[in-house]
């Protein structure tokens, strides 16, 4: 009996074997060729190492052509060509170098484990400027968040215009396509990239294989998003009427049911006159009130009264003329009279005995 968990996971070391023209010795029957243009200032670069590109595609047996008057590469199967999904990794090839990949990493993409992937970032942001600062944050200060983001998911990352290109194994680019969408959609990759860390410290334990990671990988809370401001002026939608709205009221309809327009025109001219005037009294008293404000006292507060001193309490006056004369009795540091009589006449014997 075998667990049916050893079934599902892959053996460490474990790599699927080679293809070779002996899976395929009758070669391709039809040939295939694709195309790419690339931009002016990548001219010089492909020019020197165009010679390398044919050297590497050369050993699976597929040409490589540059057009330098055109501006385009292209890559086509020959009859010795066995392999049917080389042309593909030569197309791959040949897209990564029109977008800034150095060919030393190119090259890496005609292995059977890595593979490529461009994601377009141009479309994702409205605002040219919020777009720039994003891409920016992906690189994060003198490249250290990409050189992190390379370093947990084992690829090669190129940021370039409105694109950005992946190289390495399906599980990276998987992890990179996440982070670098994220990024675009307003949430900071050190967020994705600290979830990476804990990943690979758990993939390192083999009883957590089988088991979920949602309760060791952090949830994070969106904060300062500015709720969307609502206008002043809310564009409610009326009922829909078959019927038309009525025809507004004319200068003589209004004339007609006030009865002004039956009035000689003498009288309508004293009747605006009259209204004017009453107006402009109105506004003369309002003008006044204003002005009179500032004459207006303001209210003073109350006065508040100080409450004297109750004399309730009655001073004993025979008691303190009684503490007086103890006093001057009782001199302060002084001996009693008594004792003072006794002293003189000891002091009288001991003059006499001498």
């Amino acid at each position: 009996a075998v667990d049916e968990s050893e079934l599902l996971t892959v053996p460490d070391g474990w790599k699927e074997p080679a293809f070779t023209r002996e899976d395929n010795p009758k070669g391709l029957l039809e040939e295939s060729s694709f195309a790419t243009l690339f931009p002016k200032y990548r001219e010089a670069y492909l020019k020197e190492c165009w010679p390398l590109v044919q050297k590497a595609l050369g050993e699976h047996y597929v040409n490589a052509a540059l057009d330098l008057i055109e501006g385009s590469m292209t890559v086509t199967t020959t009859k010795k060509t066995f392999d049917p999904y080389a042309i593909i990794r030569a197309r791959d090839l040949i897209k990564l170098l029109a977008r800034s990949v150095p060919f030393e990493q190119v090259f890496r993409i005609l292995q059977d484990d890595v593979a490529c992937d461009i994601i377009k970032i141009g479309s994702l942001v409205r605002k040219r400027e919020t777009f720039i600062k994003r891409r920016a944050r992906l690189l994060g200060p003198k490249g250290s968040t990409l050189k992190a983001l390379e370093l947990l998911t084992n690829c090669y990352i190129m940021v370039q215009g409105n694109t950005v290109s992946a190289l390495g194994p399906f599980s990276g680019l998987k992890e990179v396509r996440k982070v670098v969408l994220d990024t675009m959609k307003n949430i900071h990759p050190i967020y994705n990239i600290k979830t990476l860390m804990i990943k690979r410290e758990l993939a390192k334990d083999p009883e957590l294989r089988t088991q979920s990671w949602e309760r060791f990988l952090p949830k994070f809370k969106r904060k300062n998003l500015k709720k969307r401001k609502e206008p002043k002026k809310k564009n409610t939608k009326k009922e829909y009427t078959p019927f038309p709205p009525p025809q507004p009221e004319s200068q003589i309809d209004k004339e007609l049911a006030s009865g002004e327009y039956f009035l000689k025109e003498r009288q309508k001219k004293r009747k605006r006159m009259e209204e004017i005037k009453a107006k402009q009294a109105d506004a003369l008293k309002r003008r006044q009130e204003e002005r009179n404000k500032a004459f207006i006292p303001p209210k003073e507060k109350p006065v508040v009264k100080t409450k004297k001193a109750s004399t309730e309490k009655k001073i004993d006056i025979e008691a303190i003329k009684e503490k007086v004369k103890n006093a001057k009795k009782k001199k302060l540091g002084a001996l009693p009279e008594e004792e003072v009589k006794l002293k003189m006449a000891a002091d009288e014997k001991k003059k006499k005995k001498k």
